[in-house]
């Protein structure tokens, strides 16, 4: 499959069969978390994967959404600010080089066959402690994993996303 087909097929998989992943599979995935381009090559990120399911059910509870407890898998993907690059402006691009890394897990697992839903809206202070995971790492996104029980739309970005001509800009930023 081509790139650009895969990454129309991935989609924020929100039920999954009730069957595990295969730890092979698992590690494919995180293969290519480790491989993402990260500022500097700081490599700034832990992948914390949980399967216990009565750790994974407490890892879920740190998200409003019931769906997640039905995910075989979380992986917790984790920022370590210390060891990220900041820009000359102070800005800190630790949460810039997770985001790359799991979207290189998203796709890696969408050619699985495998579905993924990003969720960033979770209390980090409440899945920090149930993990217990040091002051300094920070888990910035669960990426629940698992074979999907539904189907989904791989058009669905002609009627929900934005034309190209609304959101690039060539030689500088004009009308916008």
């Amino acid at each position: 499959m081509d790139f650009l087909q895969l990454a129309k097929n991935r989609y924020s998989c929100r039920s999954y069969k009730k069957v595990p992943v295969e730890k092979e599979k698992l590690e494919q995935v995180l293969e290519a978390g480790r491989i993402a381009p990260s500022a500097c090559n700081l490599q700034p990120f832990y992948f914390v994967v949980v399967t216990d399911e009565d750790l994974k059910q407490k890892v879920a509870s740190s998200y409003r959404g019931q769906w997640i407890k039905d995910a075989p898998a979380i992986i917790v993907a984790c920022g370590d600010h210390s060891k990220s690059w900041k820009r000359a402006d102070g800005k800190d691009h630790c949460d810039i080089d997770v985001a790359i890394a799991v979207d290189h897990m998203t796709l890696a697992a969408a050619e699985l066959g495998l579905g993924t839903c990003w969720v960033c809206a979770f209390d980090a202070a409440k899945c920090r402690e149930v993990l217990n995971l040091p002051a300094h790492i920070e888990p910035v996104v669960l990426l629940p994993i698992g074979y999907p029980a539904d189907k989904g739309n791989p058009d669905r970005h002609q009627a929900q996303r934005k034309k190209l001509d609304d959101i690039v800009r060539w030689n500088g930023f004009q009308g916008a």
